[in-house]
């Protein structure tokens, strides 16, 4: 096949490939923009992303170092946020110098082509002598052969042309390459006197580091578009979304700026640009600006773009670790430097390919049970606010509070150690943390989410509690000229109709404004969002037990999760008995969007067990028989009035207990009476 043919051909299979990663992610990029405009507020992204970029930042001594504590993960979700967009607001006249150096290392591809000189793409030097691009841009180790590296094609201070520098390069030595990543890394022959290209251009090293850049932050892109002299795209580009192994950013690229360096504003490089996405029509024909189909002949200048997409710097360097190479390449390979992570690596320690890819969610989901009596197992399910908890410490105390309801029971005791506990607590804290409205000088309005649909949800769950708390009709939808106030202050024209809502839910069960508020948050959002659903099941059912049967004792918002899990379980999984206590599943708001609709008791249950107390707000939609159906028990329990939502008061109840006891022992405990199948 013809060299400049198969390019072509390559170039185009790569664009197709951006262009569905990004249809994929069309939904994650626009919860980014409505966050952004909601709060006005460009850099979000998830908790762990936000910490490690600023504390990366706080070490190059670009921006104060983080607070040691915060009072809450929500507060230090917006001081990293601040250290992050203030250090890149505030960049001084080295931000120039810096960027120069940078641009020194990248050249100009030119394919020498029966006697033609093609220019065509864009390298970037990342060791002495070792040059990166794109495997579209050097397909094999014979398009290589016929490519020079020229650099210094570009203008200088006074816009005149400097004198090109061109370099062979030496695949025979090394040519690594892989398609699915789009990236190509080659030797370069020395010049003349026997230098390496880096002694006289430098180089740009590959850092393998988390923290490098963040959604919503700039970036910067040097390379040579439709072969032209070097030109800069800075400043007016963002980073749109991150996956495992490419970045999407906004900047105006053209063919030719395929295999730039995409940089951060520190000028470490981030990425390596690929492939530019078109903007199409429902039949899939490219897009003029004006909406019209694109035209033979037309320049890239008229054309509709949806972004750019470039390959992440750690997946590059995580799949070079994984080859196995002679020591001569190896020894190349570590000339990358140590932030690479390559120097004296082996293929043996990083592991398959398949199994490093990295994911931006916790590795942690929590606690394996140990075996079990007739392999019927015992899982606790929490619910929202355990952000930073050990789990450990968790399964203990749930554990010692069904103990204690057991012991009144007169039953046998559990050891902790046989409990499954899958812990997602820090996962929704990630998921749910959003800036807090700055105008918003109430509870209600400050803790409500910042995305549209889990928002619409918020306040549909607030107006439902309100009324079936008794707050009046007429107060509960604005209405502040009725007469039958209370001494809270509800029918204060300045107070919002949502904190109104919240303060009458909050006097009428004793519980504190902001507790419900959070709760009611993370409930929408995890019903809301898809994202926060999806990646919440997934942890949870990633340490459910591999198969038998397990007895689930769920909590407040975890009781919506078991039902959803419980829908789309393991066939190998059944479930004796359910517990739910405190739950939030009788609200309108709520068991219409379970994933299990109509709403009814999950065909792997056997039996159904709800708690709940008139003093727990998160119950207001209680019993669930009315919604859910028959077939499961309604326990009304005497909870504290201090802490009437608590896990605790709710397991040590014996007719709580007792019921879990039966189904953990079916020959060794009668059946409580009342427990129907």
């Amino acid at each position: 096949m013809d060299v400049p043919y198969r390019i072509t051909v390559e170039r185009r299979w790569q664009e197709q490939r951006a262009a569905q990663r990004f249809t994929d992610t069309a939904r994650d990029r626009a919860r980014l923009q409505q966050l952004q405009q909601r709060t006005g507020i460009l850099i979000h992204d998830t908790f762990d992303q936000i910490k490690a970029r600023a504390e990366r930042l706080a070490a190059l001594h670009r921006a104060p170092a983080p607070p040691a504590t915060a009072a809450d993960p929500a507060q230090r979700h917006r001081i990293y946020q601040r250290i992050i967009g203030d250090a890149n607001q505030l960049q001084s006249v080295a931000f120039l110098y810096r960027g120069a150096r940078a641009a020194a290392s990248i050249a100009r591809l030119i394919l020498l082509h029966h006697g033609r000189e093609l220019p065509y793409g864009t390298g970037f030097l990342v060791a002495p002598e070792l040059l990166l691009t794109n495997h579209h841009v050097l397909t094999a180790p014979e398009t290589a052969e016929q490519v020079v590296a020229e650099f210094a094609a570009e203008v200088d201070a006074d816009l005149q042309p400097r004198v090109p520098v061109r370099y062979r390069l030496d695949p025979d030595t090394l040519f690594l390459a892989d398609r699915e990543l789009d990236f190509a890394l080659v030797r370069v022959h020395p010049g003349p006197d026997g230098s390496p290209p880096g002694d006289v251009f430098g180089w740009n090293p590959l850092l393998r580091t988390q923290g490098k850049v963040v959604a919503g932050e700039p970036v910067n892109l040097i390379g040579h578009p439709r072969g032209r002299l070097k030109e800069i795209a800075v400043r007016d580009s963002r980073l749109l979304q991150q996956t495992d192994d490419f970045l999407q950013y906004s900047a105006d690229t053209e063919p030719g700026s395929s295999g730039s360096p995409v940089f951060n504003d520190q000028w470490e490089v981030v990425a390596l640009h690929h492939s530019a996405v078109p903007r199409r029509d429902a039949r899939g024909q490219r897009l003029r600006i004006d909406g019209t189909p694109l035209r033979p002949g037309d320049p890239d200048s008229v054309a509709a773009w949806l972004g750019n997409e470039g390959t992440r710097v750690s997946s590059i360097l995580d799949f070079l670790a994984t080859l196995d190479l002679p020591p001569a390449q190896r020894e190349l390979l570590a000339t990358l430097g140590p932030a690479s992570g390559l120097a004296g690596e082996t293929a043996a320690s990083a592991g398959p390919y398949w199994e490093r890819h990295r994911s931006s969610r916790p590795t942690g989901t929590g606690l394996r049970g140990s075996s079990a009596p007739d392999d019927i197992h015992l899982v606790f399910l929490h619910g929202r606010g355990l952000a930073g908890e050990d789990p450990a410490r968790l399964r203990a105390t749930w554990t010692a509070a069904l103990n204690s309801g057991l012991l009144a029971a007169r039953l046998p005791t559990i050891s902790p150690e046989t409990v499954w506990f899958p812990y997602y607590g820090d996962l929704l804290a990630e998921l749910t943390v959003d800036a807090a409205d700055t105008e918003a000088t109430t509870t209600a309005e400050t803790l409500a989410p910042v995305l549209d649909e889990p928002r619409a949800i918020y306040t549909s769950l607030l107006e439902q509690a309100a009324l079936r708390s008794g707050m009046p009709a007429e107060l509960v939808h604005g209405n502040t000229d009725h007469e039958g106030g209370s001494a809270l202050g509800l029918l204060s024209p300045l107070t919002s109709r949502l904190q109104r809502q919240l303060s009458w839910v909050a006097a009428r069960s004793g519980l504190d404004e902001t507790l419900i508020a959070l709760f009611l948050r993370d409930v929408a959002a995890y019903l809301g969002d898809q994202d926060v659903k999806t990646a919440i099941l997934d942890q949870v059912a990633a340490a459910l037990p591999q198969s038998g049967q397990a007895v689930i004792v769920s909590h407040s918002l975890g009781t919506v999760v078991a039902v959803d899990l419980l829908s789309r379980a393991r066939p190998d999984i059944t479930v004796p008995l359910l517990v739910t206590m405190g739950s939030p599943l009788g609200l309108d708001a709520v068991y219409t969007r379970v994933l299990l609709q109509p709403p009814r008791r999950p065909d792997r249950v056997t039996a159904w067990l709800n708690a709940w107390t008139p003093a727990d707000a998160t119950t207001i939609g209680c019993p669930l028989t009315p919604v859910w159906g028959p077939g499961l028990v309604e326990v009304v329990t005497a909870n504290s009035r201090r802490r009437p939502h608590d896990v605790e008061e709710y397991l040590r109840h014996p007719q709580v207990a007792a019921p879990v006891a039966e189904a953990l022992h079916p020959d060794g405990v009668p059946a409580p009476p009342g427990l129907a199948a």
